[in-house]
């Protein structure tokens, strides 16, 4: 498996994923906003979660691997994330 990186996570941003650390913790029902590039391996994802308009950001580092979420079944939910 590659190791996620900048220019994969360029695919998910605008869209509502569940983010999976390498420490087995995974994020949920987040949407990704940016990418801010730092120096070397010192770069951030910024997402906020589902309904909060507040961003947080996590270093590229941790993420193993991002699950894009299907839209469809978070419509026909009470949680919209739009």
């Amino acid at each position: 498996m590659e190791n996620f990186s900048a220019n994969s996570a360029k695919s998910y941003i605008g869209k509502n994923v569940n983010l999976h650390l390498k420490d087995g913790a995974v994020i949920i029902n987040v949407q990704l906003t940016g990418i801010h590039k730092g120096s070397g391996k010192n770069s951030l994802i910024e997402y906020s979660p589902c309904g909060n308009r507040r961003t947080t950001r996590i270093p590229l580092r941790n993420i193993a691997w991002a699950e894009l979420l299907n839209p469809n079944i978070l419509q026909t939910s009470r949680l919209k994330c739009y």
